[in-house]
């Protein structure tokens, strides 16, 4: 067995690349990390000429070491093929004086499906080495859990449980999930908010009760977050997509580099970009873009991590997060792989909410990223002024990167990631433009009109289909909800 992965709090939690998509998290709670990260450089050169697809089979290789390159190719056709309305996946446009990577053009409209079409692809490779079956868990703050619950619709011995914070996402997002058909697919709505269902998901991949009950019937549970490795790597792709069709349309030399500013919440997505930049991609820095719920930017500001603050309820709710999960991954890297202190940390954190890093590692970080937040008045500003100069519409979250990204913008190009439609968010979109509120079909058509481009075929359909799941559960009650679905994980039939 190849041990290529570890636990961000213990060296000797080993897992192949294979068996860290498996398990989703280690056994000791951590999150599983590649400690040779970036040993091996992308070839630019090479990226520079091939394909979304090539591009993606190529650095998913230097990520998952002991998947074959046959294995990766066979799983980038069967995540990439017909499934993205844009022949680029991830296209990069001008809007002001920034760079638009539009990561919204797969089938439910958000940068999340560029990853939950892959994850799929590679859980069902590991799984023809146990001949068992899989449960997916998986909290959402909105968006990733439409876009796992369309990534594993009838996946063969898999079923998926995917849990929301009731009453806290867009009526789209709830639509879109609580609409979801598929014979191996549960969805239940939470009494509390995302970080309760997050942190009670994490528990019950570390509740050996529950573990011990699956194993007897064969059953791995695992997740479709992106604590998830195979979850997070796919995101690493468009990073270097973007500053190849950058330097295609003559915005950027070999030699220049590129700012990012990442909309984020779990800092998954900001993640992938430090992995891509831990590969070679030339960044100068990363921007960090919250919105009131602000924990990262005081994070990145002072080294102190605080989550004991009021949880705010915004119109940028995919980043209404307080326990940003990833972080820990970079921890690691910040702190040369030293575990022990990752772990105190962590323990710090769940015993009281708080941590603070040395001085040294907060240079380190800052070094590479600073932070920006916007409140939902800022938000809504913004997407009205860049639609009135630039005619061009941004979602809530990609508005909080677009206003971060302007603020920290220096002489190179920066990218700002897209990360959902707007028309997943009307209501919000249209009251920032026009000053109305509308109902949310209503904020749909309207939109329509002034985006001048058909709201996409999924989204359309919403409005007719029937509601398949309407379960309510408290934190308690997640762990029967989850032993009711794992009966799921026969049913599928891709």
């Amino acid at each position: 067995m190849v041990t290529s992965y570890h636990s961000t709090r213990n060296k000797t939690v080993q897992a192949s690349a294979r068996q860290a998509v498996l398990k989703g998290i280690a056994a000791d709670g951590g999150l599983f990390v590649h400690p040779g990260l970036g040993q091996e450089k992308a070839d630019l050169d090479r990226i520079l000429h091939q394909s979304y697809q090539e591009n993606a089979a190529y650095i998913l290789g230097l990520l998952l070491p002991d998947y074959t390159e046959e294995e990766l190719k066979q799983a980038v056709q069967a995540a990439y093929t017909g499934s993205f309305a844009s022949e680029a996946v991830t296209p990069v446009k001008p809007v002001g004086d920034l760079q638009v990577l539009e990561l919204f053009h797969g089938p439910t409209s958000a940068f999340k499906d560029v990853a939950l079409t892959m994850l799929p692809q590679l859980m069902s490779i590991a799984l023809k080495d146990t001949g068992d079956s899989a449960m997916i868990l998986t909290a959402t703050s909105g968006d990733t859990g439409k876009a796992a619950l369309s990534g594993f619709k009838n996946v063969d011995r898999t079923g998926i449980a995917v849990f929301y914070p009731e009453g806290k996402v867009s009526q789209i997002q709830y639509r879109q999930m609580a609409t979801q058909q598929g014979d191996n697919v549960r969805v239940f709505a939470v009494q509390g908010n995302f970080d309760d269902a997050q942190s009670a998901v994490k528990r019950l991949f570390l509740d050996q009760e529950l573990n011990d009950w699956a194993a007897s019937k064969s059953i791995r549970l695992s997740s479709a977050n992106s604590i998830n490795v195979g979850r997070l790597v796919p995101q690493v792709v468009y990073y270097f997509e973007a500053w190849k069709q950058l330097m295609h349309q003559g915005v950027i030399g070999r030699q220049d580099q590129l700012s990012f500013s990442v909309p984020t919440g779990n800092f998954g997505d900001v993640l992938a970009g430090y992995y891509a930049y831990r590969l070679g991609l030339p960044v100068k820095k990363f921007v960090v873009a919250s919105n009131a719920n602000n924990v990262l930017t005081e994070f990145i500001r002072t080294g102190v991590y605080d989550r004991n603050r009021p949880f705010i309820k915004t119109i940028s709710p995919s980043m209404d997060i307080l326990i940003s999960s990833n972080l820990e991954r970079l921890l690691y890297y910040m702190t040369e792989g030293d575990t022990a202190q990752v772990k105190t940390w962590m323990d710090q954190l769940a015993a009281e909410g708080r941590y603070q890093v040395t001085p040294e590692v907060l240079e380190k970080i800052q070094s590479l990223f600073v932070a920006e937040y916007a409140g939902d008045d800022e938000t809504r500003a913004e997407i009205s002024r860049v639609y009135k100069e630039d005619a061009y519409v941004l979602d809530p979250h990609s508005a909080i990167g677009y206003l971060a990204g302007g603020r920290q913008k220096g002489e190179e190009p920066m990218v700002v990631l897209a990360t959902a439609s707007p028309y997943k968010f009307a209501q919000d979109v249209m009251e920032a433009i026009t000053g109305d509120t509308m109902a949310e079909w209503d904020a749909l058509h309207a939109l329509e009109d002034i985006c001048q481009d058909p709201v996409p075929a999924p989204l359309a359909a919403l409005e007719s289909a029937d509601i398949l799941h309407d379960a309510v559960v408290d934190v308690p009650g997640m762990k029967e909800a989850v032993k009711d679905s794992c009966a799921l994980t026969g049913r599928g039939s891709r």
